[in-house]
């Protein structure tokens, strides 16, 4: 059997109290914070704006690149790619509809001549 001597049993218990002692934790210092501040506290060094960066990307393939390189953990990943796909998407929809809109318009005069026609 192991005998410690008298001296050396409190060495072992601060040994042992330091090795088992408090546990650190890790802390999501993104946790809470809304898109827009993700996208500015770490996004906004190298793109000066949001649009544009979602835009002909799968969700899927941007929550995993936003995932492995960028956002601390999942929910913020999945934050930052709705976010930006939201900005890219409120563009796509605003000239989708101003499209819509012309090329009703456009149809609507072409069915007439824009001026009479001469004779000849």
């Amino acid at each position: 059997m192991l005998s410690i001597k008298p001296g050396h049993g409190l060495l072992v218990a601060a040994v042992l109290s330091a090795l088992i002692g408090p546990s650190a934790t890790a802390q999501n210092l993104d946790q809470n914070k809304p898109a827009p501040k993700l996208f500015a506290d770490t996004c906004a060094a190298c793109h000066k704006s949001a649009r544009g960066l979602a835009k002909g990307r799968f969700r899927l393939t941007l929550y995993m690149f936003l995932r492995d390189h960028y956002a601390s953990n999942s929910d913020s990943a999945w934050a930052l790619t709705s976010y930006l796909d939201s900005v890219d998407g409120a563009k796509k929809g605003t000239a989708g509809a101003e499209a819509k809109s012309v090329a009703t318009t456009n149809a609507r005069t072409s069915l007439r001549p824009p001026a009479s026609v001469p004779g000849r």
